[in-house]
């Protein structure tokens, strides 16, 4: 972290500028802790390379696509002369309070949706449709934990990011940069899953008992997570 705050302060390019601020934001506890449950999410379909590498790439446009609109949107207002500190209040309280819920409830569908008769919405109404939505889900999970601002992420990006985009020419790129560093570490674990842990699961042959195992681990890390928020957020 020091070394990239050391980069950070001697940097004079804006990209490369907004790309340590997304390293930087991603390495800081909030953000991590929604990276390790996108890691686990991504993870579960471990015997499926090119499945685990879409995820992540997926998980990564999710976030691009939030924080592109997002800044968007600020870096007009900015440039307008107004200010978003109203803006950056409401989405800062209300994507902390609408995250532990979201983790809670995804964790208990990927453990015990498969016991719950749900009615058919085009989707066989079966509980453990979304633990299947491997690409979707990826894609909105990077959407809703972008969104998701605690601290020290909304320092980053609020305070330091869309000023310096609202400054400088090309400031309608600087989100993009910031966002593909922020899936970074999703990105590089799915990487090393796609070509490493692959090819040990399919040596041993125990790909089926793998993923039942995986997607009950994955569902206590939601709901982990979840409660963690609850408890920090909440309480």
């Amino acid at each position: 972290m020091e070394w990239l705050q050391s980069l950070l302060d001697s940097s004079t390019t804006p990209a490369v500028t907004a790309f340590l601020l997304g390293l930087l934001t991603a390495l800081s506890p909030c953000p991590l802790a929604t990276n390790i449950a996108a890691i686990g999410y991504i993870g579960k379909r471990i015997g499926n390379r090119k499945g685990v590498l879409l995820q992540g790439l997926l998980y990564a446009l999710g976030r691009t696509i939030a924080y592109t609109l997002l800044g968007v949107v600020l870096i007009a207002v900015l440039r307008s002369g107004a200010s978003v500190f109203g803006i950056q209040n409401f989405i800062a309280t209300y994507g902390e309070m609408m995250l532990p819920p979201a983790l809670l409830l995804i964790g208990l569908f990927m453990l015990f949706g498969n016991r719950i008769n749900l009615p058919s919405f085009g989707f066989g109404g079966k509980g453990d449709w979304l633990a299947r939505q491997g690409g979707a889900g990826a894609l909105l999970l990077g959407v809703l934990f972008a969104l998701t601002f605690c601290p020290t992420s909304g320092v980053f990006y609020f305070g330091m990011l869309i000023p310096m985009s609202a400054s400088t020419t090309m400031g309608y790129m600087l989100p993009i940069f910031f966002a593909v560093a922020t899936a970074l570490p999703v990105l590089v674990v799915a990487w090393i899953l796609a070509f490493c842990a692959g090819q040990i699961g399919t040596a041993y042959g125990k790909m089926q008992t793998m993923q039942k195992w995986l997607n009950i681990t994955v569902g206590v890390l939601f709901i982990a997570i979840g409660i963690y928020y609850c408890l920090t957020i909440y309480f």
